[in-house]
């Protein structure tokens, strides 16, 4: 049996372990395999393994990589979770299902318009990346700006608004782990109950946070997909974007 294989069995007993000792039901949190700047051959052994969820971060690769894997695409499920520039959104709203990463109205708007050239495929999944540490150097709306976008997004013709992400700044420590995924789900929770019955938020159901080193935290304050990719690919060398 593969590393990748064990490793994927490995993060899913986790998940499981944490969902019961959160009492949920382990079937609320959906994998994310975060497969940045592995090959291909590392995305089919995993989908063999039972895996069709599918993260990346870096637009080039990723696209070279679905292309590479086009015939297996009706089993594979594309989401684009890294930091989204202006140049790069089209490349984007062609081979991806969903986008973690929209934190700017412009871009957004962008994916829409983009999205429309492409009639045969299905509307973008979308979620709004929350800034929750309040770091200026990283990527996502900060809390006071974050139920505008999402207002902004339910207007947009071919995309979808799903939830929220978050990447907290790293901290070893479980209790504040908790701290910070427990305001990303208080800010979920009131857009989603002052928003229940309006058009553009009946899909709003999806709040993606928790990465290798803090799955169990993230579970414990409400995500229903977690980001691994360490956990199951292994130790990774950068690239360039």
């Amino acid at each position: 049996m593969n590393s990748i294989v064990v490793n994927l069995i490995q993060v899913r007993e986790r998940i499981e372990l944490a969902a019961l000792t959160a009492k949920r039901e382990p079937k609320e949190i959906e994998l994310l395999a975060v497969s940045k700047t592995f090959p291909a051959s590392a995305v089919e052994e995993a989908m063999h393994a039972g895996q069709s969820a599918f993260g990346e971060n870096y637009v080039q690769e990723a696209g070279e990589k679905i292309e590479k894997l086009a015939k297996l695409r009706p089993w594979l499920v594309w989401h684009f979770i890294g930091p989204l520039q202006s140049n790069k959104t089209r490349e984007v709203a062609e081979h991806f299902d969903w986008v973690h990463s929209v934190d700017r109205l412009k871009i957004a708007e962008r994916l829409s318009a983009q999205r429309g050239e492409f009639p045969d495929l299905p509307p973008l999944q979308v979620c709004v990346q929350m800034n929750v540490s309040d770091e200026d150097t990283k990527s996502g709306v900060f809390l006071s700006e974050v139920e505008d976008l999402c207002n902004a997004i339910t207007s947009l013709p071919n995309l979808v608004l799903r939830g929220l992400m978050a990447i907290p700044a790293p901290n070893p420590d479980p209790i504040q782990q908790r701290q910070t995924f427990a305001v990303v789900q208080d800010c979920f929770r009131k857009i989603q109950n002052a928003h229940a019955t309006e058009l553009g938020y009946q899909f709003f159901d999806t709040l993606s946070m928790g990465m290798s080193d803090d799955l169990e935290a993230a579970i414990a304050e409400g995500s229903t997909m977690v980001r691994i990719g360490t956990a199951i690919f292994g130790k990774r060398d950068k690239i360039s974007k």
